[in-house]
């Protein structure tokens, strides 16, 4: 108590300017001793890096879409009749040519089988006649260039000479003319055989292009159903005893006997090739599309087998593209390297196409590039301190960017903070007993010390 009168009468005798002087002296020593009483909180930032290694940048382009082909060939006929015999089951592998079945064919089919018979016959018979037409060109090609050799002399005899050989006088206006215009005439015969001949391999192509449609078109009304291709049967649904009913393809359930082109082709089953080739077709935007080109390669994941991947490559890109929507799309179409799985018609495939590859290059994460106007830079953690390093950068993909200069193999480079751990001996953070204040002080990575936060309240009331 009579401590405090004695501080009453102190305080009470001094002026206003020296309270205020007493009262900042007591608080910077307040706080002088916070900061040697208490140790500062220090924060410790652990960085996530990697290091700079040689390997190779491999930039793709990815699309979505489904197979539109695939390795198999449909069993098909346009026969209308019953079942009489079945030579394969499903399983089994078959040649091409070898029969798949046989029916015996109603009146309507039977009647479409003569006429597709007697169509075979006359497209062999008109091959014959473009093999004949271009013999009898030949000949008279050289029949025609004869003739100009002949018509050639004649003139050259008669310029030189003024008595006709045949008629042993002398040569009239008539005669002459005749001369000049056989030559004439020769050459326009020479060329029009010429142009025949040149032409007779294409008649006798298409003639046996007819052959092998009109063949196709009697097998698919013959009596028995062939293979159309090597392979493994599957899919196939005939039987003894069953009944083929003729479709049209005006959707109606049965054909009248004056429609017989209209007749539609029915699918028994199919045979596939595990070495024939599948077709895939993705969509690409024009940014993307510009990129692929025949031949890149290309890896496949399907929906159906997610734990697998396939490879291919570029067969063609479709640059008329579509729009829709007002967004323009462009197809690529992809050829599939022989599978061991079943894979279907219209199945979604997802596919990266390889557009360029760099090997013997230096990489690093592209998360570790920062870029500042056109200056990159990376950070690089050495014996326990960052220093930023100015590098030269190269192509990049998604997640890898080439280093052309800057950075050596085996530089530890930052690529992100993983987490900051705090640590304090006893209150990093505490309250000033004189303002109420909240002072603290933190360790930056590098081991500076940070600003003091918060704002330094007025005097304690009553003073």
């Amino acid at each position: 108590m009579q401590i405090i009168n004695k501080l009453k009468h102190f305080f009470g005798g001094l002026s206003l300017r020296k309270k205020i002087s007493l009262l900042v002296l007591i608080i910077g020593v307040g706080t002088l001793i916070y900061f040697l009483a208490f140790k500062s909180k220090t924060e410790e930032v652990t960085y996530q890096t990697s290091v700079a290694t040689v390997g190779t940048l491999i930039t793709s382009i990815s699309g979505s879409g489904t197979i539109t082909s695939v390795n198999s060939t449909n069993i098909s006929s346009k026969v209308s009749g019953v079942v009489s015999k079945v030579y394969v089951s499903n399983g089994d592998t078959v040649t091409k040519g070898q029969e798949i079945a046989a029916v015996t064919l109603d009146d309507y089919a039977s009647a479409r089988q003569t006429s597709a018979w007697n169509s075979y016959l006359n497209a062999q018979e008109a091959v014959k006649t473009a093999e004949k037409n271009k013999a009898t060109a030949d000949i008279e090609m050289w029949q025609a260039r004869q003739d100009i050799l002949d018509a050639e002399d004649e003139i050259e005899y008669k310029n030189t000479n003024s008595i006709n050989p045949d008629t042993k006088e002398e040569y009239t206006l008539s005669e002459r003319t005749i001369i000049d215009k056989t030559l004439e005439q020769s050459r326009l015969a020479f060329t029009e055989a010429e142009t025949k001949y040149k032409n007779a391999n294409s008649e006798i192509q298409a003639a046996k292009t007819q052959v092998s449609s009109a063949l196709k078109d009697y097998q698919q009304n013959s009596a028995t159903i062939i293979a159309p291709a090597a392979g493994v049967v599957s899919n196939l649904n005939l039987a003894e005893g069953m009944v083929i009913a003729s479709t049209s393809n005006s959707n109606n359930n049965t054909a009248s006997e004056n429609s017989v082109a209209a007749t539609a082709t029915q699918t028994f089953g199919k045979i596939s090739d595990k070495t024939g080739s599948m077709l895939a077709t993705i969509a690409l935007s024009e940014i993307d599309v510009i990129n692929v080109k025949a031949n890149q390669k290309a890896t496949l994941i399907f929906d159906a087998y997610e734990d697998q991947s396939f490879t291919g490559k570029v067969l063609a890109v479709d640059t008329d593209g579509s729009v829709s929507s007002g967004v323009t799309t462009y197809s690529v179409t992809l050829v599939l390297d022989p599978v061991e799985v079943e894979i279907y018609s219209n199945m979604a495939v997802t596919a990266d196409i390889i557009t360029d590859l760099q090997t013997d290059v230096l990489l690093v994460p592209t998360t570790a590039i920062q870029i500042t106007g056109e200056q990159a830079t990376v950070q690089v953690l050495k014996d326990e301190e960052i220093n930023t390093v100015n590098v030269e950068i190269g192509k990049a993909n998604d997640s890898q960017t080439v280093i052309t200069s800057g950075l050596n193999e085996g530089d530890e480079v930052v690529t992100g903070t993983l987490s900051t751990k705090s640590s304090e001996s006893s209150a990093a953070t505490t309250t000033s007993p004189f303002s109420g204040t909240n002072i603290t002080t933190s360790r930056s990575s590098t081991g500076g010390v940070g600003v003091m936060t918060g704002g330094q309240g007025g005097p304690p009331g009553g003073f």
